[in-house]
């Protein structure tokens, strides 16, 4: 008789790493690019409205930016917590239909939105000064973005949670 036993699964690698910083990276570029729009014109402090072609030239930067950011990311959570049993456990409670229902890594997603403008803003700052553009963000300005960026990560939050529950992801089995 075969004894079934459970594999632990491993925590995330390199790849995934990498793939999930470039998405939300990616999806918080672009928010934060039309928040700090915003906040500059509400406050009326700065300048910052750079063209489509300056977007996706400071976006390609960004993107060497994200990998950095991944890798070094995955090399400090590894020092902290080696193996990454918070994380593996926190999957199996999902995948057993006890995790988050709708709003999925709330305040993680609170976080990275919040985060990701600030970063956001620092790419397009040292990158107009070599790339030729303009870009004069004050600090009340990218605080400001960074509060409206937050209803990006709700977003995000909600959109996430909703793709698992329409693809039954941590629906209990049985």
């Amino acid at each position: 008789m075969a004894v079934i036993t459970k594999k632990t699964p491993n925590p995330p690698g390199v790849t995934i790493w990498v793939l999930v910083t470039l998405l939300w990276g990616t999806v918080f570029y672009w928010t934060s690019i039309i928040m700090l729009q915003l906040a500059a014109y509400q406050l009326q402090e700065g300048s910052f409205n750079p063209s489509g072609s300056e977007q996706r030239e400071v976006y390609g930067i960004q993107v060497g930016v994200l990998i950095l950011f991944a890798l070094v990311a995955m090399m400090v959570k590894n020092m902290f917590e080696p193996g990454g049993q918070k994380q593996i456990t926190r999957w199996q409670k999902i995948s057993e239909g006890k995790g988050e229902k709708i709003f999925i890594s709330f305040a993680g997603s609170l976080a990275t939105s919040f985060f990701f403008t600030a970063l956001t803003a620092v790419t397009f700052v040292v990158s107009s000064a070599f790339l030729g553009f303009v870009v004069d963000l004050t600090v009340s300005v990218v605080l400001l973005a960074a509060l409206f960026n937050i209803a990006a990560g709700i977003a995000a939050s909600l959109i996430v949670g909703l793709v698992f529950l329409i693809a039954r992801v941590g629906r209990k089995k049985g």
